[in-house]
């Protein structure tokens, strides 16, 4: 099934914002503070690039789904992986999206790609946050 097929029938683009800046732990405590349950309806899908580096502060649940992918060029030398994971992720239809970049090098890239088909029709992307 195709990331379009995922979101069929839903008329709300999913809210993603990416989070840049070194440092995983850093990026992860930037996500987790975005992210209130409280506050939400559903679950929260993150999807964080690197390995952890000290203490989770993020662990999957019933309202969040998580997702690890090694380090590297997201759009790039890592599209596949990225693609394969996203799709994964919005077969369970999230209510909000994060996406935990190491570097920003790329950044236009990757929401370019995040803006073309068929993501123009699943996500909203939102600002930027950098750590």
């Amino acid at each position: 099934m195709t990331a379009a097929g995922a979101r069929a029938g839903a008329s709300i683009p999913i809210p993603t914002t990416i989070v840049t800046g070194p440092g995983a732990g850093r990026r992860e405590a930037a996500i987790a503070a975005l992210i209130d349950p409280a506050m939400e309806e559903g679950a929260s899908a993150v999807i964080l690039e690197g390995l952890p580096d000290g203490t989770l502060l993020l662990e999957p649940s019933s309202t969040l789904l998580l997702a690890r992918i090694a380090p590297g060029c997201l759009c790039c030398a890592g599209n596949l992986v990225m693609r394969v994971t996203l799709n994964r992720l919005l077969r369970q239809r999230p209510t909000r999206l994060f996406i935990g970049l190491a570097s920003g090098e790329h950044l236009g890239q990757l929401r370019s790609w995040l803006s073309s088909a068929p993501y123009d029709q699943l996500l909203s992307l939102t600002p930027d946050r950098h750590t």
